[in-house]
């Protein structure tokens, strides 16, 4: 891809936490002979660990070590990358690429891995003909400096913000595929709401709960907090006219919304059947422990006004109710700022703060 080369693809990983530094090893070890990987971090501790061992992989396939390098900067003549991979977090993303945007390829693409709605803002800096987004429908963690724990198995869906084809997504599809199965979508914007219902949910209750989605999901309570939380954002979604995609081939976001009837009563073959679904998502992802959470507990702001924020604003503009959206956002930004302490008691207190919920 690097124009008038025979060279490797060079790859920027911007941030090496959990997913970031997953993708990094990941191409290193099954890609290593055509790709260049750099990691780029902020965190010095992290750096010195892949400097002095490498990156250190656990999980499904067993523990192993991938040599690589990791850097806290880039030097001023640092050659071009074909790929800068965008694996911070969501309210890092905008530095992040103006940081690196000097060093893009003329022909090379910012690919965002973000929860939320990253591209359009990562757009502005770098050009929309420029940024990709990966819809990343696997969960992982860094659980020390360096050390990495895939929690979950699955992919990516790929597509340019704008719809349009590309003869580099077949390329970046290539290059992901040794991490999961990857799909293209023309239909980026749908993909990606979808997947921010469905992390509206998991991502945020998972902060408020404190505890693995599998744990949590065992609670009726939880759930119906869940299907309320996405019922919201798929509202939103749809007065924005965005078609909804399911999550990972399979998961039907537009399904999983609450009729106004199923809202109305306690039990239902409809309520049932979604109950049902939130319980195999748990089970599934049962490992799975909140992302933001991790942050918060690094001293990081929460991400959760990408998520469950934009939802309110959206809706606010739009003139459509998101309570449940609202009120998780504020109770997220408590724990953060030391108000509040993750817990069922914290979810129990969601479900109070919104009148026609109570925990049961």
């Amino acid at each position: 891809m690097h124009e008038g080369t025979e060279s490797k693809q060079r790859v920027l990983v911007v941030g090496c936490g959990g997913l970031g530094g997953i993708v990094a090893a990941s191409l290193l070890e099954h890609s290593g002979e055509l790709v260049d990987v750099t990691g780029l971090t902020r965190n010095r501790a992290v750096t010195h660990a892949i400097q002095e061992r490498g990156f250190v992989l656990r999980g499904v396939d067993g523990l192993r070590t991938v040599r690589g390098r990791a850097v806290n900067e880039l030097a001023p003549d640092t050659a071009p990358f074909d790929w800068i991979i965008l694996s911070t977090q969501p309210t890092q993303v905008e530095d992040a690429a103006r940081n690196v945007v000097p060093f893009l390829a003329p022909r090379g693409a910012m690919v965002c891995l973000q929860n939320g709605l990253c591209e359009d803002r990562v757009a502005a800096i770098a050009g929309p003909e420029r940024v990709f987004g990966a819809v990343v429908a696997w969960g992982g963690s860094m659980v020390e400096p360096g050390v990495y724990d895939r929690t979950a198995a699955g992919g990516f869906t790929i597509g340019r913000i704008d719809g349009k084809n590309d003869d580099r997504l077949m390329k970046l599809a290539m290059l992901f595929e040794p991490i999961g199965p990857v799909s293209t979508t023309s239909n980026l914007a749908g993909a990606r709401w979808s997947k921010l219902a469905i992390n509206c949910a998991i991502s945020t209750l998972g902060t408020l709960g404190g505890k693995p989605l599998g744990s949590l999901m065992l609670h009726r309570f939880v759930r119906r907090l869940g299907l309320e939380i996405i019922t919201e954002a798929v509202a939103v979604a749809r007065a924005e006219k965005v078609r909804l995609e399911k999550v990972a081939g399979t998961l039907d976001i537009d399904w999983i919304a609450l009729s106004e009837a199923e809202r109305q009563v306690n039990g239902s073959p409809g309520l049932v059947a979604k109950h049902g679904m939130l319980l195999a998502v748990g089970a599934r992802y049962r490992r799975l422990r909140s992302s933001m959470l991790a942050a918060i507990e690094r001293g990081q702001p929460p991400a959760v006004d990408f998520l469950n924020g934009e939802v309110a604003v959206r809706g606010h503009k739009l003139g459509i109710s998101t309570p449940f959206n609202r009120e998780a956002c504020n109770m997220v930004h408590a724990i953060a700022a030391g108000k509040m302490k993750s817990g069922i008691a914290a979810l129990e207190e969601l479900a109070r703060r919104v009148p026609d919920l109570e925990p049961r």
